[in-house]
């Protein structure tokens, strides 16, 4: 089989995390400013903001505004509707500054993906918001090497499925590299496709697993570079 690859860029993880926290310490402190709510509800923000976007991932999706409205109802609910207006404010700010980042790629991506681009087809298959991943993707200028990219409502083996048929590629000839366990490497094992593991140091709480990816098509990386090596080892196998 000839190989196809879909590769998964995380360019958003830190700053992603860093408002995260910012949200969970505003809605904390107005939590906290009120007497009316105890003051041992504050530890629960968190649990609370990743309790109403697992609720609401039907409804709203995944990506930067899905997360946003969820936090602003995280605070409006904790705060029994008395949060100020100028503390919602300061949540839509913390989205607009997510939105607006720049994209910070990944160390060794960029070469990494010029190196592939000739050798076989790649793809980026992610999920979220579809105006901001296309944005982030030409910001990355890193287009021109991707022969599509796919954005996901949902990453299951239905969809990954879905995608190859669309692209009429063969599960077996095809590579997945992601750093989610959950959402990049089981569903594609599952319809029997490789799948390579590229680990971050952050993993969203939504994408969390207990379940351990193992045999044959498995293939953990310790970083993105050790990619051509891993390629050349399967196109030279039966």
């Amino acid at each position: 089989h000839r190989r196809h690859l879909a590769v998964v860029l995380t360019p958003y993880s830190r700053i992603v995390f860093a408002a995260f926290t910012a949200v969970c310490r505003t809605i904390s402190c107005n939590i906290l400013a009120l007497r009316t709510i105890p003051s041992n509800r504050g530890p629960s923000v968190r649990a609370s903001l990743n309790a109403t976007e697992r609720r609401n991932l039907p409804r709203y999706g995944y990506g930067i505004k899905s997360y946003a409205l969820s936090a602003i109802e995280t605070a409006i609910e904790l705060s029994q509707g008395t949060i100020p207006a100028a503390e919602i404010r300061a949540i839509i700010a913390l989205a607009h500054e997510m939105l607006d980042h720049p994209v910070e790629m990944l160390p060794a991506v960029p070469e990494t993906i010029a190196q592939l681009a000739g050798t076989l087809p790649l793809i980026v298959i992610t999920k979220g918001d579809l105006r901001d991943q296309h944005r982030k993707l030409t910001l990355s200028r890193l287009a021109d090497h991707f022969a599509a990219l796919e954005v996901l409502t949902e990453k299951d083996p239905a969809t990954y499925a879905a995608v190859l048929a669309r692209h009429r590629l063969d599960p077996a000839g095809f590579l997945m590299v992601g750093n989610s366990i959950k959402s990049d490497i089981l569903p594609v094992l599952a319809i029997g496709g490789h799948a390579a593991h590229v680990p971050y140091e952050i993993i969203w709480e939504l994408d969390r697993t207990d379940e351990i990816p193992s045999g044959p098509r498995f293939h953990p990386l310790t970083t993105i570079a050790e990619l051509p090596n891993l390629l050349a080892r399967l196109r030279d196998s039966p």
